[in-house]
């Protein structure tokens, strides 16, 4: 196929997407183990693989338009059907697999996500509730606990 062609950029895309499954499984491991600086170095290097990815679905799509289909999935079906060769159909099969797997992945490590932030939310929580007798403990600059009287309410009879 030519470098025009709508399917120049599959090879590109399936090889980032793989990359990006990678990623996913990687952040998944990180966020089991609460690993919030491995996270953070992770995150970086996703947001540039996001913006690869789609660089390499904005030239498809460019190139989709070019042949007279619209720039879309479905626009790539019907380029397909038109007759690019199987090898085009196989590998827009693999790309369409692999982002498949890519958004379940992404859904669960959200789920994992929302799951410490609910933990870290209890704890909080936990540190800010006044005691029973009344007052008040909070965790001060230098990290110890500190008691704030709770003032006094007038008795009105």
């Amino acid at each position: 196929m030519s470098a025009t062609s709508p399917n120049a950029a599959l090879p590109d895309e399936l090889r980032l997407m793989g990359q990006m499954l990678a990623m996913l499984q990687q952040e998944q491991q990180v966020l089991v183990k609460a690993d919030t600086e491995a996270l953070s170095a992770l995150t970086v290097l996703k947001s540039a693989l996001v913006a690869q990815l789609g660089q390499c679905a904005a030239t498809r799509q460019r190139l989709l338009r070019e042949a007279g289909f619209a720039a879309a999935d479905d626009g790539m079906q019907a380029w397909i059907k038109a007759g690019p060769g199987a090898a085009s159909a196989e590998q827009w099969q693999q790309l369409l697999e692999l982002t498949r797997q890519a958004k379940e992945l992404n859904r669960v490590n959200g789920m994992l996500i929302n799951k410490q932030f609910t933990y870290n939310q209890t704890i909080l929580n936990a540190m800010r509730a006044p005691a029973s007798g009344g007052e008040a403990h909070f965790y001060g600059p230098s990290g110890q606990a500190t008691v704030t009287p709770q003032p006094r309410r007038p008795v009105i009879g």
